[in-house]
């Protein structure tokens, strides 16, 4: 099995994240919603990191949005849920892993099936 096929535990949390901001889903949202529900400060650097590793493995995918002038002119990157990563949801939803995605049997990872998109599939 390569690593591809794995989502650890912080990817969990930030594709489920994902999943419930819908069309606000873009990384200071992300950010602040798992932080709402954590209870502590994480770095925006480790969400983007994840958000993009999930992007490589076709659970996700990104758009960029219009300028806005709140933020000086530059766009934000809205991320939406793909058919892989709302299998990999059912799968912790059958209870395939508990509690904030940790799995039944310890082994800390959920299995996720099918192919990954390809790097020239990616919009910019």
């Amino acid at each position: 099995m390569s690593r591809n096929e794995f989502l650890g535990e912080f990817e969990q949390i930030v594709l489920l994240t994902v999943a419930r901001l819908r069309s606000d889903a873009y990384g200071m949202a992300i950010r602040q919603e798992i932080e709402a529900h954590i209870g502590r400060g994480i770095a925006i650097g480790s969400v983007y990191a994840a958000l993009d590793r999930m992007e490589r493995k076709g659970l996700l995918s990104s758009d960029v949005g219009d300028p806005t002038p709140v933020r000086g002119g530059r766009a934000k990157r809205f991320y939406e849920l793909q058919a892989r990563g709302a299998e990999a949801l059912r799968a912790l939803a059958r209870g395939a892993v508990g509690p904030l995605g940790r799995p039944h049997d310890r082994s800390g990872v959920v299995r996720v099936t099918g192919e990954p998109r390809s790097p020239a599939s990616k919009s910019s």
